[in-house]
């Protein structure tokens, strides 16, 4: 019995997680804006903004500071620069997690809310925002947290089936899970660094890319 117990503390150990809480503005407001995004981009009408987690999407801030990048994504409303995607609607970016340079994991919107963080995809997927990727690289910290992350999402929702790139989302512009309507409405994108993704993705060979 005493074996027994120390091979599930083991096990436990390393399931373990840490995730600080950092909040963006999430009221009424940016539900409304979302449903209204669902609507716009693609076709849908939703009584709430609940998705189904199948795809887990990473990315990287280009901005060099966990502050400046939380700053981006906290309003509500997407700010004036942002002239091509807001043609797509008001609503402001967005991710479910932010992952610092020293691998602190941290939560800023429920993880079921959909954010607006990839085209096409924002109903099916859960983002993972890593600061940097402009003037500093991703961490070695950076990458054994969004392991850690990964992992945890994996097991917590079964229905995840994808691991993907940001640069990668075009990919499923002919899947049944890429909704967008509007097919002029793609940008360009080449986060996070390939090598990040490729090293993250050596950890989860159940997890599809595509």
């Amino acid at each position: 019995m005493k074996n027994i117990l120390i091979i599930i503390s083991f096990v436990l150990t390393l399931n373990a997680i840490e995730i600080k809480q950092l909040p963006l503005d999430f009221g009424e407001t940016r539900v409304e804006l979302t449903r209204q995004y669902i609507k716009n981009s693609y076709g849908l009408e939703v009584l709430d903004i609940n998705i189904i987690p199948k795809i887990i999407v990473i990315h990287h801030t280009a901005m060099d500071d966990l502050k400046e990048s939380y700053e981006r994504f906290k309003p509500e409303i997407l700010t004036s620069d942002r002239k091509y995607i807001k043609k797509a609607g008001n609503l402001n970016v967005s991710a479910q997690f932010l992952v610092d340079f020293d691998g602190t994991i941290y939560s800023t919107m429920p993880e079921t809310y959909m954010a607006r963080h990839v085209i096409g995809l924002n109903l099916s997927s859960i983002g993972i925002e890593n600061i940097g990727g402009n003037k500093k690289p991703l961490t070695k910290a950076q990458l054994e947290a969004n392991i850690k992350l990964v992992r945890y999402l994996k097991e917590k929702y079964k229905t995840i089936e994808y691991l993907i790139g940001h640069y990668e989302y075009t990919k499923f512009e002919n899947h049944p899970l890429f909704l967008e309507k509007d097919k002029n409405y793609r940008t360009i994108k080449h986060d996070p660094d390939e090598n990040f993704m490729e090293s993250l993705r050596a950890n989860f060979p159940d997890l599809k890319s595509f």
